[in-house]
């Protein structure tokens, strides 16, 4: 039986293909549609959201809309994005809608070094959902249906076994 986010990966897979030339963008938490995305965000010019990111992760995108980068931290969802957002694109009424991130994240097994027989647990310590599942010491994989796409995993691996792609909203 698929799961959701199987479904939507899917979905945005063949999204993708259609639309090559602008990739999905994994966007701040709280947020409902797309299409609000791109109607309002590219006139806002207080761009609010991206200074009351205290993890530094939102930046504004070519097209003028907020997204995630997961290189140096991930999201703690607090809130305080949909709090600054004037134009109620990010509304903390979507909260009960939007409990994770448009992003599924994925461990590569040729890349991580657990699954060669090496003890690390670089990705699962910062993991606050505990998505991230060892069988033994070893082989780690994500738990899907408890991964919020936070991103904390992904600047944390050592050898860069972790990515994530976007979906669409």
């Amino acid at each position: 039986m698929a799961s959701r986010r199987d479904i939507f990966t899917s979905f945005a897979t063949k999204l993708g293909s259609a639309k090559e030339a602008s990739p999905l963008l994994v966007r701040p938490p709280y947020g409902e549609s797309e299409s609000l995305f791109q109607s309002e965000c590219p006139t806002c010019e207080s761009k609010a959201c991206v200074a009351s990111c205290d993890e530094k992760i939102i930046f504004i995108a070519e097209d003028g809309t907020p997204a995630l980068t997961f290189k140096q931290n991930g999201c703690t969802f607090c809130d305080a994005c949909a709090e600054a957002c004037e134009a109620d694109v990010l509304s903390l009424l979507h909260e009960k809608t939007q409990s994770s991130l448009n992003a599924v994240f994925k461990i590569s097994l040729e890349a991580c070094v657990a699954h060669h027989g090496v003890i690390c647990h670089s990705c699962k310590e910062p993991c606050i959902d505990d998505a991230i599942l060892f069988n033994g010491l070893f082989n780690p994989v994500i738990d899907n249906e408890k991964c919020t796409a936070c991103g904390f995993c992904f600047s944390r691996c050592p050898t860069q076994a972790i990515s994530y792609e976007a979906f669409a909203l």
